[in-house]
């Protein structure tokens, strides 16, 4: 079976009015959302899917060198494909990042021309779902948290994680009030992931360190990114205290960084994106550290439904002592209204994800066991530019976010 044809495809959903959301020290507004697809054509009219880095940078890469470099090559073995591409032109750390969301794809049409699902191609699954965390909650008062929080635990997840933002005390008033509407049960989870980008608003180390005492008699089941995610040495001090669970990862820039958080002890929970990270390629290498040093995994994922379903073929290659979680996007709906609607993230498939008590169950069907409806690339056109950003208030500072989560923020 020969590659054909590659093809990226950025897509943009805006939003009908920016969404404006203040948070302590500064102030974020969201303008859309993006995604790529990656598509993958063979001579055998067997076609591969994956999701991609929603940049201009990453399509660039696709188009000129990553899809030169495929087409016409045989594909029967994905590992050999990418050593080729990283002894050649995939030596540069960003061009192979790159190459291997791609490979996702080339999993996925394998997978369809072997009759096998791609979680065999990973090593083999030891199980057949995933627990899933429902994940939004974005700068809003600690009521409406609470509410919002018990909406999603009403839609069936296990867990909520949700983003604050509002001062050290309000905070901790938002998950006080959360615990409340959930019972003692429902596992949360807190995204401290602004905490740090306040510009001289920015919570200190004591800060930090009492809420997260404060955090951890209410129980949450972890607290995410309450540091710049750099400062490894911060993060062990933060974890040694014994206070509360701590994760991060979703920044790390390489596998040597992730060793190191690993290896040092500095979290709990190490958390990983396969579409900006690495992909199965580095998931694969860090994970028997992860599972040597008794810690666990979870997934962050923050776009489509075809991003949470390759994500899950990985995961369900190990146990859930190991593999614990992976983060499900809660957008807006007519039923539940969220953080802000992204139809596309869902509209990617033909058909809805299996979500049963909580958990997703991945398919058996060959390949990543979806169907992809192409209509969304004529739907869904690109809008240039970056989909969010954030202003600090003081020094007065605006940052943008773009689809690649390893960058802490651009100057903008």
């Amino acid at each position: 079976m020969k590659i054909t044809k590659v093809q990226a495809f950025l897509l943009s959903y805006p939003f009908e009015q920016p969404i404006h959301l203040g948070y302590f020290g500064g102030d974020r507004t969201i303008l859309k959302r993006d995604a790529m697809l990656i598509r993958v054509e063979t001579d055998l009219g067997l076609v591969g899917y994956a999701p991609g880095q929603p940049t201009e940078a990453a399509k660039l890469a696709v188009d000129q060198t990553i899809g030169p470099f495929l087409s016409g090559r045989t594909c029967a073995d994905p590992d050999a494909l990418r050593i080729l591409f990283l002894q050649g032109p995939g030596s540069k750390q960003d061009l192979a990042k790159i190459y291997c969301f791609v490979e996702i794809a080339l999993y996925d049409v394998l997978g369809k021309a072997l009759g096998v699902p791609v979680s065999e191609l990973l090593g083999g699954r030891v199980r057949d779902h995933i627990r899933l965390y429902g994940s939004a909650g974005m700068y809003m008062p600690p009521e409406k948290y609470a509410g919002e929080a018990a909406a999603v635990a009403e839609l069936g997840f296990l867990a909520y994680k949700m983003r604050p933002a509002l001062g050290p005390e309000k905070d901790l008033e938002t998950v006080r009030l959360m615990r409340q509407a959930v019972g003692p049960t429902f596992d949360l989870m807190v995204d401290a992931h602004t905490w740090w980008r306040m510009g001289d608003k920015s919570y200190d180390k004591p800060t930090v360190e009492m809420l997260a005492k404060e955090m951890g008699d209410l129980d949450i089941t972890w607290l995410e990114e309450p540091l710049p995610p750099d400062d490894h040495e911060a993060y062990r001090q933060l974890k040694d205290a014994g206070h509360v669970p701590i994760a991060s990862g979703e920044h790390e820039p390489n596998d040597l960084r992730y060793l190191d958080l690993i290896l040092t002890g500095s979290v709990d929970y190490v958390q990983m994106d396969i579409v900006c990270q690495g992909g199965y390629n580095s998931a694969r290498r860090i994970l028997p550290d992860i599972a040597r040093s008794e810690l666990r995994f979870a997934f962050h994922s923050w776009g489509t439904a075809l991003e949470v379903v390759a994500a899950a073929h990985f995961g369900i290659c190990w146990p859930q002592t190991v593999v614990e979680w992976l983060e499900y996007p809660v957008y807006s709906t007519p039923k539940l209204q969220t953080m802000y609607p992204f139809p596309l993230a869902a509209e990617i498939l033909k058909e809805p994800l299996q979500i049963e008590r909580g958990e997703l169950i991945v398919s058996r069907q060959p390949g990543l066991g979806v169907e992809i409806d192409e209509t969304v690339v004529d739907r869904y056109p690109w809008i240039h530019g970056p989909w969010s950003t954030f202003t600090s208030h003081s020094p007065r500072k605006t940052f943008a976010v773009t689809g690649d989560h390893t960058v802490l923020f651009a100057e903008h």
